[in-house]
């Protein structure tokens, strides 16, 4: 079973995540501008809630934004109050052959496949979506820091609901289980993230065309380093 569909479409997912930092994705993507130009179709795979699309919008950029999750895809429509064309989408298929320009799966919006034959999917879809020339950003944990620094047991309490997570290293993926009680009800949430590297990653995007021009370790786009950085970063060019 895919976990990352009942998840993400969960309100609990919403509520253990809802501190994430506005500014901090702001300023992320001001930092990737650089590579948009002012008329570039932009798409964003995995969006989420859109507060990446939405940022680009209010940037003047064309966006639209993708996500498997209906809930996620809800709330993105209602913050856009419609002016973002906001769609339920499995990454795994192309949404519009060649009609963009950049494509974008930021925050960990990949890796969560069972399958490598998925994996190979959803990166050419990814480069199916673009125009010869294109230009895909991938914004991936850094595996091996967080392998090496992984906190095994937490506990977090978020609008009253106590979330214990249990995280470990298990077949090629890192492991996050999430336990809590709502209103008398036990809660029982698994995610996992395949601990996928650089060289995956180039691995992939060649089968699908592209190149790998450049990589970052942070959301400053600050030098690449396996060991110590924070983000894997990739910016990949479509060739063919």
């Amino acid at each position: 079973m895919d976990w990352f569909k009942d998840w993400f479409n969960s309100k609990y997912y919403h509520i253990l995540y809802q501190n994430r930092d506005e500014k901090e994705a702001e300023n992320f993507i001001q930092n990737l501008s650089q590579f948009f130009k002012k008329e570039d179709k932009i798409i964003d795979i995995a969006c989420g809630a859109g507060r990446h699309t939405l940022f680009l919008s209010e940037l003047g950029y064309d966006t639209t934004g993708i996500d498997l999750s209906e809930e996620s895809i809800k709330t993105a429509k209602i913050k856009s109050e419609g002016k973002i064309p906001f769609e339920v989408w499995d990454m795994r298929e192309c949404y519009k052959k060649q009609e963009f320009n950049v494509a974008l799966n930021l925050f960990t919006s990949f890796g969560y496949f069972e399958k490598e034959e998925d994996d190979f999917s959803a990166i050419k879809a990814m480069s199916d979506n673009l125009k010869e020339g294109g230009i895909l950003i991938i914004d991936f944990l850094n595996s091996k820091k967080v392998i090496s620094n992984l906190v095994k047991q937490e506990t977090k309490e978020m609008d009253g609901i106590q979330f214990n997570i249990a995280r470990k290293v298990e077949d090629g993926f890192i492991c996050k289980n999430i336990k809590f009680s709502d209103k008398g009800t036990d809660y029982n949430f698994n995610e996992k993230v395949k601990a996928i590297t650089l060289d995956d990653f180039t691995k992939l995007l060649n089968f699908a065309g592209m190149k790998v021009v450049s990589q970052f370790g942070n959301y400053n786009l600050e030098h690449y380093n396996s060991q110590h950085s924070d983000r894997l970063i990739i910016i990949a060019k479509k060739w063919k």
